[in-house]
């Protein structure tokens, strides 16, 4: 039986930080995607088609990535700037591994590392205290 665990993820289409909520200090570890701005302009100058193509496929390489990450925990809170955490839900969604985690979205502007652990912290210390 694994215990209850909470993991705060802000992220955007490049890059993901995991922060585990557990005692001080909060680990960061960070996940990039593989489809850099350097390769959509090199793809973009062959074929507009096999640029979304090659970004299709490396954005759901990256989003299995983070949810291999994901299905570990009991409780996942996905935030940041852009539409990212959204797409990932749905593609969670879909997997019957997820549907015993509680996954939640929150829009959250670019932060620094010490802003996004601060809003790890106070969003699953409030969750806490909510039980």
């Amino acid at each position: 039986m694994k215990t209850a665990s909470n993991l705060g993820i802000w992220m955007d289409h490049q890059t993901a930080h995991l922060m585990e909520f557990t005692t001080d200090p909060i680990q960061t570890t960070t996940i990039d995607s593989k489809f850099t701005h350097e390769e959509k302009e090199q793809t973009l100058g062959r074929s507009e088609n096999l640029m979304h193509n090659k970004e299709q496929h490396e954005q759901a390489d990256y989003y299995r990535e983070l949810g291999e990450h994901i299905r570990h925990y009991d409780h996942v809170l996905l935030f940041g700037p852009t539409d990212a955490k959204v797409e990932l839900l749905n593609s969670l969604r879909k997997d019957h591994r997820f549907a015993d985690i509680v996954i939640e979205v929150e829009q959250a502007d670019k932060m620094t590392a010490n802003q996004q652990h601060a809003y790890v912290k106070a969003y699953f210390s409030k969750r806490l205290t909510l039980i």
